[in-house]
């Protein structure tokens, strides 16, 4: 098992370059109702259900190097042409690369939502990216949590089991530093009493967090066949075409 704090730092030295930041494409998106996206390379986790694995785990062959002037223009032009009022960066870990990543929030106008979507360990390990990121106040944080607890975490990302802390840590630098922020979960290979478990711990943190957004695996063909090769059994999943909309 790796320190996803020790990867974050190695993936940096891959994906960024002064205030560059590697990216692979920028494309609309259905979810949240239709947003602009941005799709960064290089993360902190290997998650099995990842469905971007290919730039995950070889940051060094995908992207090109975008400024964040780059960054911000194309998503406002994608934003424009199809009349979204939202956008993010996704496919990979955004928050690698911190000062990109707060260029960019700089210069998303204040009529456009930014959802963060992060896996939030380097936002707990350093409680000042919280402060940074509460200055922007058309900003939406989602830290999406991989699996329930310490043990599910390292099964599902081969990272260091303490790196689930730190996901949680995050909803509580958050949450201190009044960012607007709520917490996902992966459940398809979560027991019903980890579920259970979960709901407590993060009503300690904050009472609505009890009732967290639900994330389940998505069998995209590469994910399927990863599934299958590792032999890794979960509860539940779906098609990419058979998405409930509550999902989406």
């Amino acid at each position: 098992m790796f320190d996803p704090l020790e990867m974050a730092r190695k993936t940096e030295s891959i994906v960024c370059r002064d205030d560059k930041r590697s990216y692979h494409r920028f494309r609309s998106a259905r979810f949240y109702g239709g947003i602009s996206t941005a799709d960064c390379v290089g993360c902190c986790l290997r998650c099995i259900f990842c469905w971007s694995w290919r730039e995950v785990t070889n940051p060094q062959k995908y992207g090109r190097l975008f400024s964040p002037d780059e960054v911000a223009e194309r998503l406002i032009a994608i934003a424009k042409s199809k009349g979204y009022r939202q956008m993010r960066i996704s496919g990979n870990e955004p928050t690698i690369g911190r000062e990109h990543l707060l260029r960019v929030l700089d210069l998303i106008p204040k009529e456009y939502l930014f959802i963060l979507e992060t896996n939030g360990i380097l936002i707990g390990e350093d409680p000042a990216f919280a402060r940074d990121l509460s200055n922007h106040h058309n900003l939406h944080v989602r830290v999406s949590l991989k699996g329930t607890c310490e043990e599910e975490f390292a099964r599902l990302t081969d990272a260091r089991p303490e790196g689930f802390q730190l996901q949680l840590k995050a909803l509580d630098n958050l949450t201190r530093n009044g960012v607007s922020v709520h917490p996902a979960c992966m459940i398809s290979f979560s027991p019903l009493e980890n579920v259970k478990r979960l709901r407590t711990r993060l009503r300690e943190i904050r009472p609505a967090f009890e009732d967290f957004e639900i994330e389940e695996l998505i069998l995209y063909p590469a994910v399927e066949k990863r599934m299958k090769k590792m032999g890794i059994e979960y509860f539940k999943s779906y098609r990419p075409d058979h998405v409930p909309p509550e999902r989406i």
